[in-house]
């Protein structure tokens, strides 16, 4: 039998991952910071074709286009005259789980019951466990969602709670954990002892599910308005979303439309911290995943991620919590539609940068998701004020996160605020350095490092330069 401590189980987690995944990652290295990042995607095994056939077989994907009229006025309403662009969403809520997550899960449990598993495992808090669920009762395959819930006082977010609820509505088993480290502990423990597959977000299969709601979104725009749409806008947490939206773009040929990231500022808390666990009011969607895992994605629970969002995004903005809110209550109010915080975070971004592009432009936001009772506006703003959050109107560039949420008192005060890409570019070409401990990179570590940050051997090299690193003929 196995020694089940700590220090044993995180030992053997190469092992353990190689057999619940069924990939072994060494083939992929190289020895030095680059690794071949387009064979691991390839080696996927499933074409573009393919995966639209797999996602159709369990009603995923074709989802609706809508164009957000209401929405679009009122953006022009506040912007200089001329300016606004028009505004779309995907609306991935009509998903069978009611999010985009269900192509990522589609994909997974469709290999893991190829490949014979008798079940699956998702590590996850968020709307990827019910997707995951929902497809595995679909296929017949046992389900186990492992979900970080909980201070130490065992008091749980509502959103949180509110998607534990629906795993366990699709037969999972769903095990609730305290924040901190026993989660990857108890993810690792449970894929050993089950020898189910393990169903990451960061798999290449993954990450290929999302290819298809990229390559939707150029099909549909093309036949509704005969063009691409110019912007692209994608939450951004772990980078699966963007990278599978944007690999799905270029492989329609849309690589001219602009990606940008969004997140929820929520600077200054620390995700693994007891104390500042429910001082969010996000649980996803927020800089406290997207910052760390732009910078070091391979941070996840697979040994190489295929979530690079460096490698594709144009810009990163942030927004602030009380704009999310808003924007949630304002699309039901103005446009019928109610949805989940997740996407509008995006919708907030989209409706402030419109504000920045010529009315014939269009703007899209890739996706929407289901809400519940949990994920409504009010009760995670009643549980904000019951953990001490000052809740009130003004001008959201004055929220502190896990002080206060500041609603705006107009419209017109919801900017999406810039974030310095080329900070975290930086941050990025230090950490691979740093991690694997070179002292002098090839001209292939080079290519990999412009190629993973989306910039230039230029900027590269500066910060090679800088760091006294030598670059081998």
């Amino acid at each position: 039998m196995n020694n089940t401590s700590y220090e044993s189980v995180m030992g053997r987690k190469n092992e353990i991952m190689k057999k619940a995944v069924g990939i072994d990652y060494n083939v992929f290295e190289s020895g030095d910071i680059r690794f071949d990042y387009e064979k691991m995607m390839r080696d996927t095994g499933y074409s573009l074709d393919e995966i639209q056939k797999i996602q159709l077989a369990t009603g995923v994907g074709n989802t609706p286009l809508l164009e957000l009229k209401n929405l679009t006025k009122l953006a022009r309403k506040v912007a200089p005259k001329g300016m606004g662009a028009r505004i779309f969403i995907k609306d991935e809520a009509s998903n069978p789980s009611g999010s985009f997550k269900a192509r990522r899960a589609a994909t997974a449990v469709y290999h893991a019951k190829r490949l014979g598993y008798k079940g699956v495992i998702a590590a996850t808090s968020g709307n990827y466990g019910a997707a995951v669920a929902s497809q595995a009762a679909m296929q017949g395959l046992k389900c186990i969602i492992v979900q970080e819930c909980y201070d130490s006082k065992g008091i749980g977010q509502p959103e949180i709670i509110e998607k534990a609820r629906k795993c366990e509505a699709y037969g999972a088993e769903v095990i609730q954990l305290t924040v901190g480290p026993e989660l990857f502990y108890t993810f690792l423990r449970l894929l050993e002892e089950t020898g189910y597959f393990n169903a990451s977000l960061y798999t290449p299969f993954g990450i290929a599910g999302v290819e298809t709601l990229g390559y939707e979104i150029a099909m549909q725009f093309r036949e509704r308005e005969g063009k691409d749409p110019d912007v692209v806008v994608c939450t951004n947490a772990g980078g699966g979303n963007l990278t599978g939206t944007a690999r799905g773009m270029i492989k329609a040929g849309a690589d001219q439309t602009q990606i940008i990231a969004a997140s929820v500022n929520l600077s200054g808390l620390h995700m693994a911290s007891d104390i500042q666990f429910n001082k969010k009011s996000f649980t996803t969607g927020h800089t406290g995943f997207g910052m760390p895992f732009s910078t070091g994605p391979d941070r996840s629970d697979v040994p190489r991620s295929a979530a690079r969002p460096l490698r594709y995004m144009h810009r990163y903005v942030t927004v602030a919590q009380g704009e999310v809110f808003y924007m949630t209550e304002t699309l039901a109010q103005i446009e019928g539609l109610e949805r989940g915080p997740a996407g509008n975070t995006s919708l907030v971004a989209a409706f402030s940068l419109a504000q920045q592009l010529d009315e014939d432009k269009i703007i899209v936001v890739q996706e929407t998701e289901y809400t519940g009772a949990g994920k409504h506006v009010q009760p995670q703003l009643s549980f904000a004020r019951d953990n001490g959050i000052d809740i009130k109107f003004g001008n959201p560039r004055d929220e502190v996160p896990g002080q206060n949420i500041i609603l705006p008192e107009h419209p017109r005060l919801i900017q999406a605020q810039e974030v310095d890409l080329n900070k975290l570019r930086r941050s990025y070409i230090n950490h691979c350095i740093d991690d694997y401990g070179q002292k002098e990179i090839s001209n292939e570590d080079l290519d990999f490092l412009v190629q993973e940050t989306k910039s230039s051997i230029e900027f590269v090299k500066e910060i090679i330069k800088e760091k006294d690193i030598k670059i081998s003929e």
